[in-house]
């Protein structure tokens, strides 16, 4: 049974088509990466699918049903922009909001409190919003979204602000959401973030799907013609006849190699005839953010 399904969506503001056939469908326990320049249709689609907009055409389904009010109350949600209130102490927005979702202020409470040491920021609780870093707020915010257990969470960049150690404590928490069955739709500009966590993916361009599939099956339509090697000594290897474009940053090279179908060893071969100490040799896919570039625009070489 789908978490999410979009059939045919289309949303026009202003004779201005936001987003035209938009089909997606997320499962129970994914990863799902909505992903598209700015403008693209993402925050627009977003809307529709938690009833803050009704599209033109198309049908928005949430739990396998017709999108209803009620179903909302399985949905968690973290803006882009952060709605928090600048005065307020922390643990008693987080206790306000989880009662807008039918919780009890004491349970509400004591769930913030288990998130918050979860988080590692119970010393935030007592204090006011306009006290807090950026980062600091983007988690109570996290929190927010996820005091009354529900089972679609979506989250629109929900990365912004925080510093590699909280990023890295925020993925390992969806992670673990994701395991426990929940269905989790984030979108960001994060490329990495995305190959690195995600199940499935739709890009969408200026309005319309221009990629989906699995992150495996996404990245097996291009050809493996990458090599990533670290290295020290002679680079001369870089310019033998098989590279088409190299990118080198003092001891690691990005290449690309020619064809769809390229043999990586003459490249492995030149190197140790030039005497050249490779740490590290690897032949790979484009990365998503290469692929990114590609389909909104730019172009992966074969």
């Amino acid at each position: 049974m789908p978490t999410v399904q979009l059939e045919n969506v289309r949303k026009v503001y202003d004779q201005k088509v936001a987003v035209e056939s938009l089909n997606l469908k997320i499962e129970p326990g994914t990863m799902f990466g909505l992903l598209g320049p700015n403008g693209s249709g993402k925050t627009s689609s977003i809307r529709m699918m938690i009833g803050i907009t009704v599209p033109d055409a198309g049908e928005v389904r949430l739990f396998d049903q017709p999108f209803s009010r009620d179903a909302l109350k399985r949905v968690g949600y973290l803006p882009e922009e952060r709605g928090l209130y600048k005065k307020m102490n922390v643990l008693e927005q987080l206790s306000f909001m989880g009662q807008l979702h039918a919780l009890t202020a004491t349970e509400a409470k004591r769930r913030a409190r288990t998130w918050a040491e979860r988080l590692q920021i119970t010393e935030a609780l007592p204090k006011k919003t306009e006290e807090l870093s950026k980062g600091m707020q983007q988690k109570i915010q996290f929190i927010a979204a996820l005091l009354h257990d529900p089972d679609l969470i979506i989250l629109d960049e929900p990365f912004s602000g925080l510093d590699p150690v909280n990023a890295s404590l925020l993925q390992d928490t969806m992670v673990e959401l994701r395991n426990s069955g929940k269905a989790i739709l984030f979108s960001t500009h994060r490329m990495d973030q995305v190959e690195r966590m995600c199940d499935a993916i739709t890009l969408i361009h200026r309005g319309r799907v221009v990629l989906e599939g699995s992150m495996r099956e996404v990245k097996s339509r291009y050809p493996r013609n990458r090599v990533e090697v670290v290295y020290s000594g002679d680079n001369s290897f870089t310019r033998n006849a098989e590279v088409l474009e190299v990118r080198d940053y003092a001891g690691r090279a990005e290449i690309i190699l020619r064809g769809e179908n390229p043999n990586a060893q003459p490249l492995l071969a030149d190197a140790v005839a030039h005497g050249t100490r490779i740490d590290r040799f690897e032949v790979k896919a484009p990365t998503l953010e290469e692929i990114f570039i590609s389909s909104v625009g730019g172009r992966v070489d074969a």
